[in-house]
């Protein structure tokens, strides 16, 4: 779903539709940033960071799971 900026959100493949606890990610169109929100609360607040911080929480996201 795009939002009125033009982005691009989504969520994992692994949550559900009524599950409390997701985020929606976005990435910028020069794929520099990601935007993260609280999927139940879209007008709320984001998380701004770079790429790269992304990528860097994505791997040690991994290993703790």
């Amino acid at each position: 779903m795009r939002d009125m900026n033009g982005l691009e959100w989504f969520k994992s493949s692994y949550s559900g539709n009524d599950g409390p606890e997701c985020v929606e990610v976005a990435l910028t169109p020069d794929h520099i940033h990601i935007h993260i929100r609280d999927s139940k609360t879209t007008g709320g607040d984001q998380l701004t960071v770079s790429a790269d911080t992304w990528t860097s929480f994505l791997s040690h996201a991994g290993h703790l799971v």
